[in-house]
């Protein structure tokens, strides 16, 4: 592999480097050297997005299909026999999801502080879910003789974690009625930021950023954000039933939003609940997909559709026992959803002879866990429990944060506390000594495994698109084809060469160049001075530019406005979404690519030189590494490897590009080796915090 001459951020133009990066031999640039083509070429015209809704449309078909599968096996079910075999499936197949519970060590739980009420108390612990990786909790302990029932809290997004105030009320609400409540900050929120600064607030902000940004990166090494979280809750169990004052016998688990996506996953891992009531998260992943709601990445468990699982089915694995789905009718979590989860679970329940232990309430509120729906949550608990009373609330006191804080300034960074980013930096490095060197068709294999690569494929069909007009492009004619590289799914090839448009495409040349855009082909064509060269410098090629699916003319509308960029946009939802179809976005891009490799082959070009900027270098790549038709590899801002995005608390590539278990495999070095018996030229390459625009 040749090293680079060119930088990393911006790319010049030196005919000596690009003759020899291209083989083209007495080929001189027209552009004079450092010339920025910018400086040459209008790019004043409006991106092209002419299949916006193409993405999102092929996702709600492939969840669907999920639902179908699931529902298939759902109404199979016809005796008590059966029901217990599915419960035992629901656990089984969660536990995919969620990995291998790592080992108990010690809670070394210590109490900071306590704080005596009229009839209960509140002390603040740590304690340690992992070994050097603090949990901040309340405890709310009753004036009571005798053993209580217990109830771990989890909390939703408050940046103030167990502090805010729907948490605080309705822990106090139990422990007022006779409950040991113990309520803990969520990784990322509370007192527990994970990207803390010297004065104790976020570097990302708190909630749903921090998990973004922790729980994309864990991808790369295997790990799962929302088994991290569960784990939490375990441990949390774990200290609360050490406590003398609580009746093991009852056990309870609540949570409202992301403490409500808590609460379904941990019914899901750990059996020792004796009931739970989720309030704000129940509803079906098609509802989801439709509405274009987008989850955090501990919301999205890997590979949780493409096993038949919906929400349902995190709660059946605790079943029959009593649980109550706490919902709100002017949620944006669809409270249809909730009552077709509901309904699925009461024929569950009711083939295991306990109809009654599964509930549903709907408030009428917005999302939040309103005083009336944690009134519905006391009401059941009490139920099960055989407390007194009617449910209804009590005077309740809002504590100032300060008095919950188990830190002395409300940060677990001022005492030490590791972070899940330092575990995940660990872990790559312990991969990077431990991993093996994989050559020629076992890379190529685990490639294709690990991106879900199907074997084979026809030549794909294509349309002709109709032009739109003088696109300042370098060529004098283009014709833009739409290759349908799966049913629904379109890449975006357009031919920059003399031929317009035909009924066919017009293979003027042996060979063709492929270039696989970053963001835009169509706006890369005017701008970048790699196309243009490619483009005008070249007699031996003809010279396609082309988005894969999601990129440029098919960049998805969803999820609001200009979303694309976003930590919660349009891009991440289809990639959390691919990574619990098992079909991660990354192989579908690659597949793209290759497919249109194909599918010039099949027009009649007998070699395709492979060319990727940016996001599609790490495409074309991959592509390359498994297309038979690509004897030619170019790169320009090439990923030098995911080993840095992992070892990098800024990184700053997408989930769209980041692989479940990808550093357990290979890196890309292994495959820029690979690649070097096709011919790889490397113009520049990008670190873990290049790429965002």
């Amino acid at each position: 592999m040749k090293s680079s001459r060119f930088s990393s951020r911006r790319y010049f133009l030196e005919g000596a480097g690009l003759s020899a990066a291209f083989g083209m031999s007495g080929v001189t640039c027209s552009f004079a050297p450092g010339q920025d083509v910018k400086t040459r070429t209008a790019d004043t015209l409006a991106p092209l997005h002419r299949f916006p809704r193409m993405t999102q449309e092929w996702l709600v078909q492939q969840v669907r299909e999920a639902e179908r599968r699931g529902n298939a096996l759902r109404d199979a079910l016809r005796t008590e026999q059966d029901a217990m075999a599915y419960v035992k499936s629901c656990q089984q197949r969660a536990r995919l999801c969620f990995g291998p519970e790592p080992e108990k060590t010690p809670l070394l739980a210590r109490t900071t502080r306590v704080e005596e009420r009229d009839t209960y108390r509140i002390e603040n612990v740590i304690f340690e879910s992992r070994p050097g990786f603090l949990v901040t909790a309340n405890l709310y302990v009753p004036k009571r003789t005798g053993k209580c029932p217990g109830v771990v809290g989890t909390c939703g997004h408050s940046a103030n974690g167990k502090a805010a105030e729907a948490y605080q009320f309705f822990a106090q609400g139990l422990a007022r009625q006779g409950y040991v409540v113990l309520i803990y900050d969520p990784i990322g929120q509370g007192e527990r930021l994970q990207y803390s600064t010297p004065d104790s607030k976020s570097k990302f902000s708190p909630g749903v950023n921090e998990h973004i940004q922790m729980g994309n990166q864990q991808y790369l090494v295997g790990e799962f954000l929302g088994s991290w979280f569960a784990w939490d809750g375990i441990r949390a169990l774990d200290y609360l039933l050490s406590r003398d004052e609580v009746d093991p016998n009852h056990i309870g688990l609540t949570g409202n939003s992301g403490g409500g996506t808590q609460t379904t996953w941990l019914c899901a891992v750990e059996q020792r609940w004796t009931m739970a009531a989720p309030a704000c998260f129940v509803t079906t992943f098609r509802r989801n997909a439709e509405n274009e709601l987008p989850a955090d990445t501990e919301q999205c468990p890997p590979r949780a559709l493409s096993l038949g699982l919906d929400h349902c089915d995190f709660l059946a694995a605790l079943a029959p026992k009593p649980i109550v789905i706490v919902a709100q009718e002017k949620d944006y979590f669809d409270a249809r959803g909730a009552e077709e989860a509901s309904g699925r679970l009461k024929r569950l329940y009711t083939l295991l002879g306990k109809p009654d232990n599964i509930r549903l309430h709907i408030g009428s509120s917005y999302h939040g866990y309103s005083q009336e729906n944690r009134e519905a949550m006391y009401r059941f608990f009490n139920q099960q429990t055989r407390i007194e009373g009617d449910g209804a609330e009590p005077k309740l006191i809002l504590e100032k944060d300060e008095t919950l804080w188990c830190t002395p300034r409300g940060s677990v960074g001022d005492i030490g506390s590791r972070t899940v980013f330092s575990m995940t930096r660990q872990r790559a490095e312990e991969l990077a000594k431990s991993r093996e060197t994989r050559y020629a068709e076992e890379l190529i294999k685990k490639v294709r495994e690990l991106l879900r690569l199907p074997e084979h494929s026809a030549a794909p069909d294509y349309r002709i698109l109709r032009g739109v007009g003088n696109r300042k492009y370098p060529s004098k004619n283009y014709c833009t084809y739409a290759v349908e590289t799966e049913p629904g799914i379109h890449a975006l090839a357009s031919g920059l060469f003399e031929e317009s448009w035909t009924s066919r495409p017009v293979r003027s040349k042996e060979r063709a160049i492929l270039y696989i855009s970053h963001r835009s082909a169509d706006q890369e064509a005017r701008s970048d001075a790699l196309v243009h060269t490619l483009v005008q410098n070249n007699s031996e090629a003809d010279v396609y530019i082309c988005d894969v699916r999601g990129i440029g003319e098919s960049q998805p509308d969803t999820c609001g406005k200009d979303t694309f960029n976003s930590v919660y946009g349009s891009d991440y939802f289809q990639s959390a979404h691919g990574l619990m179809l098992d079909r991660p976005v990354l192989g579908q891009r690659v597949w793209d690519a290759m497919q249109v490799t194909r599918w010039l082959a099949s027009l009649g070009y007998r070699s395709v030189h492979l060319v990727g900027n940016g996001w599609g270098a790490l495409v074309a790549t991959l592509a390359a590494t498994q297309s038979p038709f690509v004897t030619k590899v170019t790169l320009k801002n090439a990923l030098r490897s995911f080993q840095e995005i992992a070892e990098t608390e800024a990184y700053s590539w997408p989930l769209a590009f980041l692989v479940d278990g990808q550093l357990k495999q290979f890196d890309l070095p292994q495959c820029y080796k690979l690649l070097e018996s096709k011919g790889l030229e490397i113009l520049s390459s990008w670190g873990a915090s290049d790429g965002t625009t």
